[in-house]
């Protein structure tokens, strides 16, 4: 535990509560006569803060972000694959107490299994210390992504679209201008306009990245 309370930068006044956030209910169930209870009301606590704190951060950090992509964005940043990268960079894996079966079937490196355990630590923090502890390692270790840019599956178009949408009788409209490259490996590129005016040009894989890529630019550009 004490190593793990390095990486998290965090000494647990009640250490049982990051013991009870590592303790999957498949342990739980096959040692019933410890009377230690799973992770699962943790992993429930842990997810409102989180969306709490990824919410408020939003909302403090983008004050031209309309609610709808604020919501996609918090939804990126809070899903399966972010929590299980952020419980990877802990190692938390190899902290989890896990029945036999779960052992053997490969469960410390479950997605769903590490990302729960991750909000279950979370929630660890806030009990043990408030809202400020819990904050900080959300932070380091789910916001950073945000800092660093959008997560990877981010729509960067339908955030442009509504955008643009806030004011009426705008035009939007994507342009392919040119491709390159031997079959195998082509690239495409794509122009976006706003009433007629190129806002932005993106290459990608595919005229889909493209438009993405495109769209990327676009919105940088807008929301500065």
């Amino acid at each position: 535990m004490r190593e793990l309370m390095e990486k998290l930068g965090i000494k647990f006044n009640s250490p049982k509560l990051l013991r009870q956030a590592l303790t999957h209910s498949s342990w739980a169930n096959e040692n019933r006569k410890s009377r230690a209870p799973s992770n699962e009301r943790l992993e429930f606590l842990g997810d409102s803060v989180l969306g709490f704190t990824v919410a408020e951060f939003l909302y403090r950090n983008t004050p031209e972000m309309p609610e709808g992509h604020m919501t996609r964005l918090r939804a990126e940043l809070v899903c399966e694959k972010s929590l299980e990268g952020a419980s990877l960079e802990l190692g938390l894996g190899k902290y989890l107490r896990l029945g036999k079966g779960e052992e053997l079937s490969g469960g410390r490196e479950r997605p769903s299994i590490l990302a729960d355990a991750f909000e279950a630590v979370i929630a660890a923090v806030f009990l043990d210390g408030g809202i400020e502890p819990a904050k900080a390692v959300v932070a380091r270790h789910i916001l950073s992504q945000y800092r660093e840019g959008a997560p990877a599956e981010y729509d960067y178009k339908t955030a442009l679209q509504e955008l643009v949408q806030r004011k009426s009788g705008q035009v939007l409209s994507y342009h392919m201008t040119g491709e390159s490259g031997p079959d195998h490996m082509k690239l495409f590129t794509v122009e976006v306009h706003l009433n007629g005016a190129v806002r932005g040009e993106g290459t990608g894989r595919n005229k889909k990245e493209a438009e993405q890529a495109a769209a990327k630019i676009a919105l940088n550009g807008m929301m500065k």
